[in-house]
């Protein structure tokens, strides 16, 4: 959930989209899943090295755990890593920093004792559930992972909101009414938002990781590039499993460490678990009550406003200064009616004095949409714009809503990476781009393209679209 590590065109796939979309994507922020692997390698009291500062390049301890001493048959994890440098050329994601990184990975967790000490995790919980605890190195192929392929928004809410999984959703709302009733009582958040989550991270807990979440989070916080972020989630972990909320074998997710049926990372789950059915764990794999009650306690200290949408689908005039479409540019309902927007399907928006901020993911060819402040509360559960999107249009259709009124562009193709670097290139070309092509479509390429449509008497949108690039090219 929270743990961003992004994802493609800046988007996390949840773990449910997975096989259908069929591309890497960072966890809750991600993930490609394959079964974890555990090594023969034990740390016991007797085998842990003094205290070695956890840095960028970790020296050798003078002495080996006793499992090594042994002449212990060890496991080789590289068998799965590609063993290549890490594309974002950070020194810790060189091949290199990888293995003497591995190489030290005994010693690394078994110098995490005394933070996990500080956490009243016992020191029998602390060896029992690290004892054999090799890195996954297939992960280091992941977290800088820059797929070459994106989705357009309208194929990832074709994925995620189907007729089979809003079946699927009606049905889970029916049969757990009292606990939905019983939830939005207590926290005051909508119980289709909550649905949606639950249905889009994973199909209603019929898809998910299957990795050690305790082994992910240990390998990210001894390997790599982010492990001061990864040595939070790993004592989180080790906490959850001490407290005993969770056992080892519900204790699985993606590759960065989400979890449960609505992908909670572990800092997230301290923070917000609940245990709804008072059976003294907070089990948010498989206790119904649990989920639910803990995803909306989520969206309430994320800030949800009890009583409002998200947000309204609305058609935008021709000739709107598209430089109004973004997050930073707030007005009232009024204000935007004033500039010519109106709700979709002739419907009237219930309060002119709400606040709201216009997006347009697919240009002016495409659908808009005013976004209230709730819709701030789902991107505080996964930072994406699409996947906030798809969760409140997928909510709407569970409440009984109506598909968009307004059809996509589609035929317009998503430009692959290789081709938004020409787009900067040509842009940079023409005078309309300052910055340096890096294929990241940010700000300075979107106030780049308009400049460019409106050179050319077009639509200035800012939609970096294979119709653009077109354009650009004949030019």
């Amino acid at each position: 959930m929270t743990s961003s590590a992004k994802v493609t065109n800046g988007w996390r796939v949840p773990a449910a989209a997975l096989a259908a979309v069929g591309f890497i994507a960072f966890a809750s922020d991600v993930a490609a899943q394959a079964a974890p692997t555990r090594g023969p390698l034990v740390l016991t009291r007797q085998g842990i090295a003094p205290p070695l500062p956890i840095t960028g390049s970790i020296p050798q301890p003078a002495a080996k755990p006793a499992a090594i001493q042994s002449g212990q048959p060890q496991t080789a994890p590289v068998k799965e890593w590609s063993g290549e440098d890490g594309a974002s050329g950070h020194p810790l994601m060189t091949a290199a920093a990888i293995r003497q990184a591995a190489a030290n990975f005994p010693y690394c967790v078994a110098n995490l004792w005394p933070d996990a000490a500080k956490r009243n995790i016992s020191r029998d919980s602390f060896e029992r559930y690290t004892a054999g605890l090799t890195p996954d190195l297939r992960i280091m192929d992941f977290v800088d992972a820059q797929p070459e392929f994106t989705k357009a928004v309208w194929d990832y809410l074709d994925i995620l909101v189907t007729d089979a999984r809003l079946a699927r959703g009606r049905e889970m709302l029916a049969t757990h009414r009292a606990t939905f009733d019983a939830v939005e009582k207590a926290y005051g958040v909508d119980r289709y938002i909550v649905a949606a989550i639950w249905g889009i991270e994973s199909n209603y807990s019929t898809q998910g990781g299957d990795r050690s979440v305790l082994r992910s989070t240990a390998t990210l916080a001894c390997i790599g590039r982010r492990q001061a972020y990864f040595k939070d989630e790993f004592l989180s972990a080790l906490e959850i499993l001490h407290r005993g909320d969770l056992s080892p074998g519900q204790l699985k997710g993606s590759w960065a460490g989400a979890f449960g049926a609505t992908q909670f990372m572990p800092t997230a789950f301290k923070r917000s678990a609940i245990d709804f059915d008072g059976d003294g764990r907070r089990d948010v794999v498989d206790s119904v009550a649990d989920i639910v009650a803990s995803t909306a306690n989520k969206f309430k200290k994320d800030g949800w406003r009890a009583g409002e949408t998200w947000g309204y689908e609305v058609e935008v005039p021709r000739g709107f200064n598209y430089a109004l479409a973004d997050r930073s540019k707030s007005m009232t309902i009024a204000q935007w009616e004033r500039l010519g927007i109106r709700r979709a399907g002739d419907k009237a928006f219930p309060r002119a004095g709400d606040k709201a901020f216009l997006l347009a993911p697919g240009g002016a060819e495409g659908p808009g949409f005013l976004m209230l402040p709730n819709f701030r509360a789902i991107m505080r559960y996964n930072p994406a714009e699409a996947y906030a999107l798809a969760i409140g249009h997928f909510a709407d259709r569970l409440r009984g809503g109506a598909p968009l009124v307004q059809n996509w562009p589609r035929e317009e193709r998503v430009l692959t990476r290789a081709e938004r670097l020409e787009l900067q290139q040509l842009l940079s070309q023409r005078g309309f781009y300052r910055g340096e092509p890096d294929g990241n479509l940010g700000t300075g390429t979107r106030d780049a393209v308009r400049s460019f449509q409106a050179s050319i008497g077009a639509p200035a949108d800012g939609f970096a679209s294979s119709g653009v690039l077109d354009r650009l090219r004949r030019r």
